[in-house]
This record gives structure tokens, C-alpha cells and sequence, in this order.
């Protein structure tokens, strides 16, 4: 039994299951509100955490099923695998090796992204339904449903080459993750917020951008890049299944 297997194609979801199974006993009072923050930061870094092992364990994979990949695996390690740029690079080489064998291979041919959307903003709005996590903010959680709505399958896995989409102006996933998801990730994984202001600026609550600072749309994002990959893989998989 392969265990790195296991795991990469085990949903991220499972985390925001336990979360809610967690919180259940708190209750939702108003008391109970100042928990927001410190449930959210904890379950967004466990996501991104769980994503970062994810990336590197396909990476091992890759380089453990193929001694050309493993050579340039070697010669170029991922770092954490927290940034857009290493997903993006994970996402291309699992194409590459699996163009290897199927050269005409192209990944719109072979997801259903309409699938992974439905199942992506719906994971989360289902697990948080009616529960403190969604009741505690339930302005962000409303907008957060406002965005999924924005989704659509031309933000994502469009060639072999992006993830997201490279969109300039509009809605873009990509700018969400970098600008906004990634920044947040980094601020909350090293504490940075402990010696700088906690509250955003007017400047920065006016500005349209400012709705993406929101913890719900930041799952649902990591649940797409999971799903994704998860798909992927599997085709990964049965590539290799074939040629062995």
C-alpha cells in the first residue's frame, strides 16, 4: 500500500469537517465570537499546511517513478510549496510527465471542471451551513457565496502551463491566492501581525480588492487547487498503471 497515495488523494475537506465537529460544543453566543479569529487562523493554516505536504508528496512521486524527473527534482528542490509560482510548478511537471506518455494529453480534455467548481464552493458552504463558524461572521460568509457565484471554468486549468488563469483585470483566482490568501498565509504561519496594526485602514476597507479578505473564499480556493490535483493525479496514476 502506498501511503503518499493515499494522502494526495484524500480531500482537504476533511479538515473543515473537523473543524465544525470541533466547535460544535462552544455554542455561538456572543461570548463566544472572540474565538472567531483564533478557530479560522488555526483551520486556514492547517489547509495550507496540509496542501504544502500534498505538493511535496506528488513532487516524490514523480521523482520516485521517473529518474529524468528525479535528476531535475534534484538539481531544483521546491521550497515549501506555499506559493503560487511551486503549486504552478508542481501542477506543470505532473503534465509533463504525464504528456511523456501521452503526448496529445491536454488537461481540459480530462477534468470536469464545471465538477470541481460545484464541488469546491459547495464543500464549503455545506460544511460551515448552519454552524458557529458561518454564524460568527455571517456578513463574510454571505459575501464569500457572492464571489463563488464569480467562478467560472475559464479561471483555471485552461492549458498545461497555468493553474489560474492569467487574467489582468477582473475576477482572477490567481490574484486571489497571491495577492490576498498567500500574503494572509505567511502573516498568520510567522505572527507578523503581533507587532503591527490588527485593524485594516479605511483606505483599504473601501477598495473593491478588500472583499477577498475573507477567510471563506480562501478555503473554497484551496479546496479547487486540491481538487484539482487530486484529479490530476489520478490520471497520473492510471498513465502509470498502464506502462508498468
Amino acid at each position: 500500500m502506498n501511503h503518499h497515495n493515499d494522502f494526495i488523494l484524500s480531500p482537504i475537506t476533511h479538515i473543515l469537517q473537523e473543524a465544525v465537529i470541533a466547535s460544535t460544543g462552544i455554542g455561538n453566543g456572543i461570548e463566544t465570537h472572540l474565538l472567531y479569529d483564533y478557530i479560522m487562523q488555526s483551520i486556514f493554516l492547517k489547509m495550507t499546511g496540509f496542501q504544502e505536504q500534498k505538493m511535496k508528496c506528488i513532487s516524490w512521486e514523480l521523482a520516485s517513478n521517473d529518474y529524468e524527473y528525479r535528476y531535475e527534482f534534484t538539481r531544483n528542490p521546491l521550497g515549501e510549496c506555499s506559493s503560487y509560482k511551486e503549486k504552478q510548478s508542481v501542477y506543470k511537471n505532473i503534465i509533463k510527465l504525464i504528456k511523456k506518455h501521452i503526448p496529445d494529453f491536454n488537461i481540459q480534455d480530462n477534468i470536469d471542471k464545471e465538477a470541481i467548481i460545484k464541488d469546491s464552493t459547495s464543500s464549503v458552504v455545506d460544511i460551515f451551513a448552519n454552524t458557529n463558524l458561518s454564524t460568527w461572521a455571517e456578513r463574510k460568509y454571505n459575501e464569500h457565496v457572492d464571489i463563488c457565484n464569480e467562478i467560472k471554468s475559464i479561471h483555471f486549468a485552461n492549458d498545461n502551463n497555468n493553474l489560474f488563469a492569467e487574467i489582468n483585470k477582473g475576477f482572477s483566482l490567481k490574484k486571489i491566492y497571491e495577492e490576498h490568501l498567500y500574503i494572509s498565509r505567511n502573516r498568520c504561519a510567522h505572527n507578523t501581525q503581533s507587532y503591527q496594526q490588527n485593524l485594516p485602514t479605511l483606505k483599504r476597507l473601501s477598495d473593491d480588492n478588500f472583499r477577498y479578505e475573507n477567510f471563506y473564499i480562501w478555503f473554497v480556493v484551496l479546496v479547487l487547487i486540491d481538487n484539482i490535483f487530486i484529479e490530476l493525479y489520478k490520471k497520473y496514476l492510471s498513465v502509470l498503471s498502464e506502462i508498468q
